[in-house]
């Protein structure tokens, strides 16, 4: 179990290339295994959750190298069609694979997913819609058995805009037959880049960004090189990192587009942006201002992901602020960890009230989930003393040597 020892109370002021996005790369390296040949996915992060797909797609029987940024993947030796146990209680976005190996296999069998406990999230929509293209599917003693003979292109209706179901739903469709359509999509950037990906493979895919995605069945797809889209949680988080420092950060390898609701939050704290093509440079306060209030929501909504982070940012804040968390029940799990830095947050169900303090005080913390321990760390960059940040295991699954880009700008942070 590592941790993060910060020395509270210096500002992170410098320039930082954002990373490749993990909620884009995942599902696009789980789409390789659809081609019989070879794919290199470029700007590709360095993450547990990217080691823990590449272990999947090699017991898969795919050949996988890294070197450079970059990830090769030749899936001409595949012989399986089963993720193991193992695998799939440690990252729960494997479920991404079920589509892809029903496309390449036409079956496929693997167990129910784990990942980090911040919520339920069945993946009753991402059966829903691989029945409706044919798949049949058998529940047993905690694995799912999926047979596919034929794939059917259908019309799909999500009842919630889920993005695992809408990119599970694109990759079992891309190879059916006849057209699909998927309404009430996710509009995700991640699921642009996904078919981005696809349609550079002989893929036709179209209406990714909107509500409504449609494919038109093809007969087979080859391997294909593509970039992988700049991470904007991560972009957020060190963004937030400076902020709360009162710093100044530039960040390169951005979209800003992509990021309209968390630009909007920060400029209502108080802090300054000039935004350029794929450049963000930001000017903060000595203390920031509250934000009224958050609601997590879909795509182009604030994100879910994002919350914890800002939460840190309001903790110091002038005022009091309030965030409502919409998406997943159990994303409050940093709160009682902030408290004991000295944070003032009342919780009642999804809301979540704080007032903000004018310090915060180093304390021993523990991660309980990624995100929850991105919110530790940005709090103890603006906490008096030494705070030690346990469970960084969580935090390498989405962020790639998060203490590297941090010490590079001022924090005074190292691993033990």
């Amino acid at each position: 179990m590592g941790k993060l020892i910060i020395d509270g109370g210096g500002k992170v002021s410098g320039e930082i290339r954002v990373q490749g996005a993990k909620n884009a790369v995942l599902p696009i390296l789980a789409a390789t295994v659809m081609a019989d040949g070879v794919s290199t996915l470029k700007n590709c992060p360095k993450l547990r959750d990217v080691d823990k797909t590449d272990l999947v797609l090699e017991r898969l029987g795919c050949k996988v190298i890294r070197e450079d940024g970059a990830v090769t993947v030749d899936t001409r030796g595949m012989c399986d069609c089963k993720i193991c146990e193992d695998l799939m209680r440690e990252m729960r976005s494997s479920i991404i694979f079920l589509g892809a190996i029903i496309s390449r296999c036409k079956r496929a069998v693997v167990s129910m997913p784990g990942g980090c406990p911040i919520g339920l999230r069945p993946i009753d929509l991402h059966l829903k819609a691989l029945k409706e293209l044919g798949v049949e599917i058998q529940e047993e003693h905690g694995y799912i058995k999926c047979a596919a003979p034929k794939l059917v292109g259908a019309n799909i209706h999500l009842d919630f805009p889920s993005v695992g179901a809408t990119e599970n739903a694109m990759l079992a469709a891309v190879c059916a037959r006849g057209t699909t359509t998927i309404s009430n999509a996710a509009r995700e950037p991640e699921i642009t880049d996904l078919g981005n990906f696809l349609n550079s493979m002989g893929a036709n895919v179209h209406g990714m960004g909107s509500g409504v995605i449609t494919i038109h069945g093809v007969e087979k797809l080859h391997g294909a090189d593509h970039t992988i889209m700049p991470d904007r949680i991560v972009a957020a988080t060190y963004l937030a990192a400076s902020a709360v420092t009162g710093g100044e950060m530039c960040l390169t390898n951005v979209n800003p587009r992509d990021m309209d609701a968390m630009l909007y939050a920060l400029r209502e704290m108080g802090v300054k942006l000039r935004v350029e093509r794929d450049k963000i440079i930001q000017t903060a306060p000595e203390r920031l201002k509250s934000i009224h209030t958050v609601r997590t929501m879909p795509y182009p909504g604030f994100p879910t992901d994002i919350q914890s982070p800002f939460m840190a940012l309001a903790c110091t804040a002038r005022g009091t602020s309030v965030f409502v968390e919409n998406i997943f029940e159990n994303r409050f799990q940093n709160v009682d960890e902030l408290t004991r830095m000295g944070a003032d947050i009342k919780t009642e169900g999804r809301t979540a009230v704080i007032r903000g303090v004018k310090r915060l005080e180093g304390a021993n913390v523990v991660a309980r989930e990624l995100r929850g321990g991105a919110s530790l760390v940005i709090a103890a960059l603006a906490a008096n003393g030494t705070t030690t940040v346990s469970g960084v295991e969580l935090i390498d699954r989405g962020y790639e040597n998060i203490e590297k880009y941090l010490l590079e700008c001022g924090a005074k942070i190292r691993r033990e």
